[in-house]
C-alpha cells in the first residue's frame, strides 16, 4: 500500500510472508472494511517484532517491574504509580526478525560482544541459546559456537532463538502487561496535533479483521520503517547526495532507489551419500548467464590459501560438536552475495512491483541452491553437491526460504541529528573511539557493510567503536512516534554499520527507555534531549539496567561498578584514555585526576574524603553515589 489510507473504501496490503514464486499476486490482500472492528488501549505500542521490537518490549517490561517494586530510577525520582501496558505487533508469525524470521541466525557482531560490546539483556539471550546446545554437545568450550562458523562467535538454528525470545516475553504476558499480535500489519496512523500518533490501525493478514490500537507512545520497529510514511514523517531512502550529508564518499547526486540488497536465506543439511535435488527454478538460465552464482574464490569444504571453507561461513551446526543422535550432520545457513537480489528496491513501490520483486528474490535463492546442488565445482573434482538438502522445517516455511527477506536498509527518518561517515569511520577518528556524543544512549561496532547495485566507494571502511546518539532517534517533526529499528537517523553509508543484530537490539532498548521515561515524567522526547537533567536521568536508567553507552574493553555489565563507570565516562565527568578502550578499573586513582573529577561534578569539597590508593573502579562508585545523594546527577 502506498502512503496513508485516507478514505473508507477498500484498499490493499502486501502480506510479505505469503509471497510465492508461483503466484506472487496472491500475497496482495484486500482490506474491504478499513474501519476497525476491534479496539485496544495501551501505554506503548511497538510495531514490528524484530530484534528492535523484542528488545524494546523486554526493556519496557523490565523498567515497569522495577518501578512497581520501587527499584528503579524512575520509581525513586518520579514516583510512578502504575505499571504501563505494552502491545507488540508483528506481521509474520515469528518474533525475532533478523535472527529468526529472516534466517540470519549466524550473528553479525563485534569482537567484544561476549564481554563489554553489547547490553546485558542481549548477552543474556545469547547465553541462553548457547546453554541450549551445551546440554547436547561434546564441546566444553566456554564460548561454544554450535556451528564453528568463521563469521561469528555464535550461530544456531532460528527456532532455538525463537523459543528463547518467547520465554523471555512470557512473564509479561502472564502478568497481563504485554499483548502480542502476530500476523498483524499496520495500514493507518491516526494523528493528533504536533505529529502525535493517537492510534494505529492494523489488519490481521489471515482473518482480514481490523483493529485500532490507541496509545500514548508508538515505536516503529518495522523492518522497512512502515509507519514513517503512514504518519507523514520525512525520511530518506537509498544513497544520499554529498552536498546533503557532507560525506566524502557519498555520490554527487542522491539515488532513492539505491537501497541495499535484500536476501532470502535458506538452511541446508549435509547428507553425504544422498541426492536431494530441487527442480530447476524459473529464470535460472538468466541468472547463470549473468554470472550470478559463484563461490568467489572459495572452495566448499576445504581452505584455499587465506580463504576458509564456504560451507563453514554461516554453518549453524557442526556435527563434530554433538553426539550423532542429536545432530548427525552439519547444518548451514546460506546468506551469500550470490543470493542477494541486487537492484530491485521494494520501498515505496506499487504493491504489484513489491510482490514481483520479492518473488524474484526467492527465485535467486532457489537458483543458487540449484547451482550448489548441480553446478558448483566440487573440491574432489566434478560439479554439484546433490547431498545438500533443504531444511524447510528449520525456517518454518513450505518453500524452505526465510519467512521474511533479510532487510539491510530501511526508510531512514529525518532525525534531529543524522549520523554521518566522519562520525564513525576509523580514517576520521583521532583515538580508539569514534565521535563521542554527549547524548549517547548505546554503543555499536561494525564495518560499513553495504550490499548494493550502485557501488559506494565508502563501502567496506573500518569503523572505530561508536555510539548511538539520542538525537538520531528523535524525528525532527517531534511527537510520540519513534524509530526503533534500522529506520533511525543514519545515511546510506552509516546505515551499513548500524543495521546489525546487537546494535538494533540497543536501539530498541534506548527507545523503550525513552518512551517509558517520557510517560513517567510527562515529557516529550525532544525535551529529554534538550534538557540536561532529563537526558542524564535517561542515561542513568540505561546504565543501571545493564546498557553500555560508552566503550570500554575492561568494564562489563556484570561488574558492580558498571553503572558508575559508564555514566561518569559518558557524561564527561571522568575523561578516559582516548588512545585505548581501557578504563583500568583496578589501577589506583591518581589524586590529581580525582580532584578534577570532583570539580567537574560540582563537589570540590569532597576532596577531603578522597582515600589515597583507592582503585579507579571504587572511586567511580564512591563519587557516583555521593553525586546521587546530593542530587547532582542531572547537572553533570
Amino acid at each position: 500500500m502506498n502512503g496513508p489510507m485516507k478514505s473508507t473504501k477498500s484498499f490493499t496490503v502486501v502480506d510479505v510472508s505469503s509471497v510465492s514464486v508461483e503466484n506472487p499476486a496472491a500475497a496482495i490482500k484486500t482490506v474491504s472494511d478499513p474501519k476497525p472492528k476491534h479496539e485496544i488501549d495501551c501505554d506503548v505500542l511497538i510495531v514490528g517484532g524484530g530484534i528492535g521490537g523484542v528488545s524494546a518490549a523486554l526493556k519496557f517490561w523490565e523498567l515497569a517491574k522495577a518501578a512497581k517494586k520501587n527499584q528503579s530510577i524512575i520509581a525513586e525520582h518520579l514516583h510512578l504509580k502504575q505499571t504501563p501496558r505494552i502491545v507488540l505487533t508483528e506481521e509474520t508469525d515469528w518474533l525475532g526478525g533478523q535472527m529468526t524470521a529472516q534466517g540470519v541466525s549466524a550473528l553479525d557482531e563485534n569482537y567484544l560482544v561476549e564481554t563489554s560490546g553489547a547490553s546485558q539483556s542481549y548477552q543474556s539471550l545469547r547465553h541462553a541459546i548457547r546453554e541450549f546446545y551445551r546440554k547436547q554437545t561434546t564441546n566444553s568450550s566456554d564460548q561454544l559456537n554450535p556451528g564453528n562458523s568463521w563469521v561469528t562467535l555464535l550461530a544456531f538454528e532460528p527456532k532455538v532463538a525463537l523459543t528463547e525470545i518467547n520465554s523471555r516475553l512470557q512473564p509479561a504476558i502472564d502478568a497481563g502487561m504485554l499483548k502480542i499480535l502476530t500476523r498483524n500489519k499496520a495500514y493507518r496512523v491516526e494523528k493528533q496535533n504536533d505529529h502525535n500518533a493517537r492510534a494505529v490501525d492494523f489488519v490481521n493478514l489471515d482473518s482480514g479483521e481490523t483493529t485500532t490500537i490507541k496509545t500514548h507512545f508508538v515505536l516503529d520497529a518495522t523492518e522497512l520503517g512502515d509507519l514513517l510514511p503512514l504518519a507523514g514523517y520525512k525520511y530518506s531512502t537509498g544513497s544520499d547526495a554529498q552536498n546533503d550529508t557532507g560525506e566524502p564518499h557519498a555520490p554527487p547526486q542522491a539515488n532513492p532507489d539505491n537501497v541495499q540488497d535484500f536476501t532470502y536465506p535458506f538452511i541446508l543439511e549435509l547428507k553425504r551419500g544422498e541426492s536431494n535435488k530441487i527442480a530447476k527454478p524459473d529464470k535460472y538460465e538468466e541468472f547463470t548467464g549473468a554470472g550470478k552464482f559463484s563461490f568467489q574464490g572459495y572452495k566448499m569444504f576445504e581452505a584455499k590459501g587465506d580463504y576458509l571453507p564456504f560451507w563453514h561461513y554461516r554453518r549453524l551446526i557442526a556435527a563434530e560438536n554433538f553426539q550423532s543422535d542429536h545432530y548427525p550432520n552439519d547444518i548451514a545457513m546460506i546468506n551469500w552475495d550470490s543470493n542477494d537480489l541486487r537492484g530491485y528496491n521494494i520501498i515505496d513501490q506499487p504493491d504489484e512491483t513489491v510482490v514481483s520483486r520479492l518473488a524474484l528474490g526467492k527465485l535467486v535463492s532457489l537458483g543458487f541452491l540449484y547451482w550448489l546442488q548441480n553446478e558448483a565445482p566440487r573440491d574432489d573434482g566434478g560439479h554439484g553437491y546433490p547431498e545438500l538438502t533443504l531444511r524447510p522445517d528449520l525456517i518454518g516455511t513450505k518453500d524452505g526460504l526465510s519467512k521474511f527477506p533479510y532487510i539491510r536498509e530501511s526508510r531512514r527518518v529525518n532525525a534531529v541529528r543524522t549520523i554521518v561517515e566522519k562520525d564513525i569511520v576509523a580514517a576520521f577518528a583521532n583515538g580508539a573511539r569514534s565521535t563521542q556524543f554527549i547524548d549517547t544512549v548505546g554503543i555499536g561496532l561494525y564495518p560499513v557493510d553495504i550490499h548494493g547495485h550502485q557501488e559506494v566507494p565508502g563501502a567496506g571502511q573500518l569503523t572505530r567503536p561508536f555510539q548511538i546518539p539520542l538525537a538520531s532517534l528523535i524525528p525532527k517533526e517531534g511527537g510520540n512516534l519513534l524509530p526503533a529499528c534500522k529506520n533511525i537517523g543514519t545515511t546510506h553509508i552509516t546505515n551499513g554499520a548500524y543495521r546489525l543484530h546487537p546494535i538494533e537490539w540497543s536501539i530498541g532498548e534506548a527507545q523503550a527507555a525513552l518512551a517509558y521515561y517520557c510517560l513517567a515524567a510527562k515529557k516529550k522526547p525532544i525535551q529529554v534531549l534538550e534538557e540536561k537533567s532529563n537526558l542524564r536521568k535517561l542515561q542513568q536508567i540505561l546504565v543501571e539496567s545493564g546498557v553500555p553507552i560508552f566503550w570500554f574493553d575492561d568494564v562489563v555489565s556484570s561488574d558492580k561498578y558498571f553503572a558508575a563507570v559508564q555514566f561518569l565516562s559518558a557524561t564527561g565527568a571522568i575523561v578516559p584514555d582516548s588512545a585505548s578502550l581501557s578504563f583500568h578499573p583496578n589501577d589506583p586513582m591518581a589524586k590529581e585526576e580525582a580532584v578534577e573529577v570532583l570539580s567537574r561534578l560540582g563537589m570540590p569539597e569532597e576532596r577531603k574524603n578522597f582515600r589515597e590508593g583507592i582503585s579507579r573502579a571504587d572511586f567511580a562508585q564512591w563519587v557516583y553515589g555521593v553525586a546521587e545523594s546530593k542530587k547532582l546527577i542531572g547537572k553533570i
